[in-house]
């Protein structure tokens, strides 16, 4: 079964136990390591402070005669002050005062480490019936003689408290990781239940339910993914709303031109010529069929742009400079009595060529329709990589409220015919990774774009 099927509530948990198992596991093995690492060390701290209590309480005294008059009077009540210490004295060549018997095998190796020992004192282990037992070994002076004073204790001692102290951790890391899970079930459903929310909410937009908005009011992750999805929930809002705008605009845009042909053919075909004669009607109807036709062509044409936004668009290189001039002089003809400058410098550019004749048609037939005597074009490099074409017409200004939304579709000055030239310009330009704006001159308006070269 794989754990990605699984709620996330039960994911997050699983993930909880497991870590906690694995830290658990883990201390199970390193605590027993470590913890009788520390006893050791505290074995010999044990030992050598018993030396010192012992050592402090014969310096006046030789070793033999502490030994006899003090530790074999009541030995026990001795092993009782240094606790589990025991203690033995080499003296007189290798000979043995004992407080408890040990192997003969294993105290001639004690005295061999002692013959041997430069130090004063050092510490020691060693197998006594296959027992551990640390000791040290700590030489002196007694009556002009060498004497030497072992202490030592049992390995027992120290994995009883190994044992013990293990114990009681593996009983608390058990209780705790069983205790563990309450927390950890109760911090899943925690984590998980915003994310179950948000899939509902999700679910609902699926479904054009977008009228709820999504608040979560949180700053983590699933807080940004919350204003991500609301932030997705108003764009689906403005785009149906834009949607619904566009069915509007498009039904009553391509209803008048229908409309006027249908109702000039009929008026022709009942023998009645609405413009006086049969060539004049006719004429009205062509010059509604090429504006539906343009109509028609331009929805489509944007249509295609909202295609290539997500696609990489056909490029090659071509001079601006030439194709502005081919299309100035295609237009110009359409207001013979217009004042055209051009200030073109010669610039190459990468990108759709096409779509450059298109969006320079749409601007300039913009420009003429305006304009009341001028238009100003001009090309001039801006630096190392971008250019700047400037379109300017002396003709009024452009209305506040259609400039805040110039290049949104079917926004229309009074002389515009159908509200969406400037829009197709916008898309191509930012296909290109250019930029257009307008801008309202003392005389006139210009249109600025920062084109990528």
């Amino acid at each position: 079964m794989n754990i990605k099927n699984l709620p996330l509530s039960i994911q997050i948990w699983l993930v909880f136990a497991i870590i906690t198992l694995c830290i658990s596991i883990l201390l199970a093995i390193i605590l027993p390591l470590t913890l009788r690492n520390f006893f050791t060390k505290e074995i010999y701290a044990n030992i050598e402070s018993a030396q010192d209590l012992m050592l402090n309480r014969f310096n006046s005294q030789s070793f033999r005669d502490f030994f006899e008059s003090e530790f074999m009077k009541d030995p026990r009540q001795a092993m009782e002050n240094i606790r589990t210490v025991n203690h033995f004295i080499i003296y007189d060549d290798n000979k043995i005062i004992l407080s408890s018997s040990l192997p003969m095998d294993f105290l001639n190796g004690v005295i061999k480490e002692a013959m041997v020992q430069k130090d004063t004192s050092k510490r020691y282990s060693g197998q006594v019936s296959n027992e551990k037992v640390f000791y040290v070994i700590t030489k002196g002076q007694s009556l002009n003689q060498d004497v030497y004073l072992v202490s030592y204790m049992w390995d027992s001692y120290r994995e009883d408290l190994v044992q013990t102290l293990f114990k009681k951790l593996i009983l608390l890391m058990a209780i705790v990781f069983l205790l563990s899970w309450i927390p950890a079930i109760g911090l899943s459903r925690y984590l998980s239940s915003p994310l179950v929310n948000l899939e509902r909410r999700v679910g609902k937009l699926a479904n054009h339910e977008w009228d709820e908005p999504i608040e979560l009011e949180r700053g983590d992750e699933i807080g940004r993914l919350g204003e991500s999805i609301e932030q997705l929930r108003n764009q689906l809002i403005y785009q149906d709303e834009m949607q619904q705008s566009f069915l509007q605009h498009v039904s009553h845009e391509l209803k008048t031109p229908v409309m006027v042909i249908r109702s000039y053919s009929q008026a022709i075909r009942d023998g009645i010529y609405p413009k006086g004669d049969l060539d004049n009607s006719v004429q009205i109807i062509d010059e509604e069929a090429a504006r539906l036709e343009k109509r028609i062509r331009n929805l489509l044409y944007l249509t295609k742009l909202d295609y290539l936004s997500n696609h990489e668009i056909s490029k090659e290189n071509f001079s601006l400079d030439r194709l502005i001039e081919d299309v100035v002089e295609r237009l110009a003809w359409s207001r013979v009595q217009l004042d055209w400058h051009l200030d073109l410098y010669p610039i190459d550019i990468d990108g759709d060529m096409e779509q450059w004749r298109i969006a320079i048609e749409n601007l300039l037939d913009n420009q003429i329709r305006y304009a009341d005597s001028k238009i100003s074009i001009s090309l001039k490099p801006k630096d190392n990589d971008k250019v700047l074409l400037t379109f300017w017409n002396d003709g009024p200004n452009i209305e506040p409220k259609v400039m805040d939304s110039l290049f949104s579709k079917f926004n229309k000055g009074y002389k515009g015919e159908f509200g969406l030239g400037l829009v197709i310009v916008y898309r191509i330009i930012n296909l290109h990774q250019g930029k257009i704006w307008a801008k309202n001159e003392q005389k006139g308006v210009s249109f600025y774009m920062e084109i990528p070269v």
